[in-house]
């Protein structure tokens, strides 16, 4: 368990966007963790307000092999195994 972490400790964790919704949506579903991909968060924003948040937070965009991973860890706990369904 973390503790008393300071601000830049804190800033130094990677963050990371995986955008769920298609290019031409009005906004942007995605997915935002902090230094585990796998523990995130789902948001909504505005184009231009995910851009700044982006922007903002330094993120790094998961690519597919990143996102695959991810959703591998989703469906071992969810199942409690690896097999595929």
């Amino acid at each position: 368990m973390i503790t008393n972490i300071s601000k830049n400790q804190f800033n130094a964790f990677t963050r990371y966007v995986r955008v769920r919704s298609a290019p031409e949506d009005a906004f942007v579903e995605f997915d935002f963790a902090i230094e585990y991909p796998e523990l995130y968060v789902e948001l909504v924003l505005p184009k231009a307000a995910f851009e700044l948040f982006c922007k903002h937070n330094n993120v790094v965009h998961m690519d597919e092999d990143m996102a695959k991973e991810v959703d591998d860890d989703a469906q071992k706990w969810r199942f409690g195994d690896t097999r595929k369904i």
